[in-house]
């Protein structure tokens, strides 16, 4: 095939490759953080951020802008003066990036950005941004008061970034945030006067707190321990009133501290400059503001206190009431369960005494009847004994018929020793007698005189058997025949004891 058949093909081929390589070696395609700025060609460049484009090769060029975020710290070198003439110092930090945003013109920033920081390094960027920053910052201070700053930093920030958004958007760039770290007076110590107040209105909130806290825990412990009332409303009540004493001294020697300390202030502020004088009209403001807290604050602490001790007294008097009446009806059955005991041991007692003397005098009446019965039965062995030997003396008695009166009764005295004898003999062996029926048993003589006078009636007893055995009536005889039978009536037994201890006779069983 002829050349010149395939010129027209050539012709149309070239451009097309040369188009390709064009294509392939000038695409560029920007990230989301980066803006490509294509300059040549135009009178303006294009800017490419998260898109692609084509430069020409040779006839372009690509510059590149980093869109990252910059934190830059501001802060005042020197102290600025406010609106109320306190110098004071700020230290901020701010948080900027090139905008892709438009100026009131439409016009894009980072036209203006590309401008002033294309192929600059960092440092040089934070540098300027410090710069305009600093100056809106100290424009910012000197336009507000002190207590505007310290109680609304959000709104002083807000200014700030405000007043610098125009100088911010001429350089291409955009405030993201402005934040403020510190305030400082430089030692005036404005500020913490400032804080003054609200230190004194949390501590009242803590204080009335725990007052509250406290007359909970207190009445809590009154109503589980009323025992303990007396001396826990006493301990309670002095430590109430050192503690009030204590407050008031504090507060009488934060507000000598504080007044002495807003005077120093002031005397050196009125010497160091001049123009303070709102200071004193503030710190005046501030310390009346103050003792009106306080005084407040003491007022409300004296009232708490006083309905405290009030209630505490009220339910001192109601458990004191209570336990009074308690007290008494306590004391009222205590004494009647006493009495009851003591009637109750009174009564056994005198049952007690009633038994033994019962006891003791039927004692005494088996052993006067075991005497007696003993007795009887000696003397009526004795009298069987002598009716024994009468019956042996039978058939002696004619032989003593021929003996006069005289006689027989000399015989008969001769056995009266041996009869007396017998007859007493269980007496003498008694070692001791306890007599208790010291009254007698109706005959009108004693115990005693009844022991004693067993003998005489035994033997009065036997002269009446043998005067019913023999007929001759001993007694008798001896009054008719004896002279002392007849002049002293006085017969004297041998063998008897003379004395007897009645009351130290011991009855032997075996006896």
């Amino acid at each position: 095939m002829p050349l010149k058949e395939f010129i027209p093909y050539i012709s149309i081929g070239v451009p097309i490759l040369l188009l390709l390589i064009i294509i392939i070696s000038g695409y560029v395609k920007a990230p989301t953080d980066m803006v490509y700025i294509i300059s040549g060609m135009r009178k303006r460049p294009r800017y490419l951020s998260g898109k692609s484009g084509i430069k020409i090769p040779f006839l372009q060029r690509v510059d590149k802008l980093s869109l990252r975020m910059l934190s830059v710290d501001v802060k005042t070198e020197k102290t600025i003066p406010t609106l109320d003439y306190i110098n004071i110092m700020v230290d901020s930090v701010a948080n900027v990036k090139v905008s892709l945003k438009n100026d009131d013109n439409g016009k894009p920033l980072v036209e203006a950005a590309a401008q002033n920081f294309l192929n600059k390094n960092e440092a040089y960027i934070n540098n300027m941004i410090v710069s305009v920053l600093e100056g809106n910052l100290r424009e910012i201070i000197g336009s507000m008061k002190l207590v505007d700053i310290m109680n609304d930093r959000k709104t002083f920030a807000a200014k700030v970034q405000e007043n610098a958004k125009p100088d911010m958007e001429r350089m291409g760039l955009e405030i993201v945030s402005f934040n403020i770290q510190n305030i400082d007076d430089h030692g005036l110590g404005v500020i913490d006067n400032l804080g003054i107040a609200n230190t004194v209105a949390i501590r009242q909130t803590a204080e009335i707190s725990k007052a509250n806290a406290e007359k909970e825990i207190a009445v809590a412990q009154a109503e589980a321990k009323q025992l303990a009332n007396d001396a826990r409303v006493k301990s309670e009540t002095s430590i109430a009133e050192k503690n009030t004493e204590l407050s008031l001294k504090k507060s009488e020697l934060q507000t000598e501290a504080d007044t002495a300390q807003a005077k120093a202030d002031a005397a050196h502020d009125i010497e160091a400059q001049k123009q303070q004088k709102s200071i004193n009209t503030e710190l005046v403001n501030a310390q009346i503001a103050q003792a009106e807290r306080e005084a407040d604050l003491r007022d409300r602490q004296i009232s708490i206190k006083e309905r405290e001790l009030d209630a505490n007294v009220k339910k001192q008097a109601d458990a004191d009431k209570y336990a009074a009446e308690k007290k008494a009806e306590a004391e009222l059955v205590q004494r009647q369960r006493e009495a009851d005991a003591q009637k109750y041991e009174q009564e056994r007692a005198a049952e007690a005494k009633k038994a033994q003397a019962d006891a003791e005098r039927y004692l005494a009446e088996q052993t006067a009847a075991g005497i007696r019965a003993k007795g009887e039965a000696e003397a009526e062995a004795a009298r069987a004994k002598y009716l024994a030997e009468a019956e042996g003396m039978e058939k002696k008695a004619e032989a003593y018929k021929k003996y006069n009166g005289a006689a027989m009764a000399e015989m008969m005295i001769k056995i009266l020793p041996d009869m007396a004898k017998a007859i007493a003999e269980p007496v003498g062996n008694i070692s001791n007698l306890n007599i208790y029926d010291a009254g007698g048993n109706g005959s009108g003589e004693p115990g005693a005189a009844q022991v004693s006078g067993l003998t005489p009636v035994v033997m009065t007893q036997t002269f009446d058997v043998i005067k019913q055995v023999t007929g001759v009536d001993l007694a008798d005889i001896m009054r008719a025949n004896t002279y002392d039978a007849k002049v002293n009536k006085n017969v004297n037994v041998s063998g008897i004891p003379t004395s007897l201890d009645i009351n130290n006779v011991n009855i032997d069983a075996n006896d």
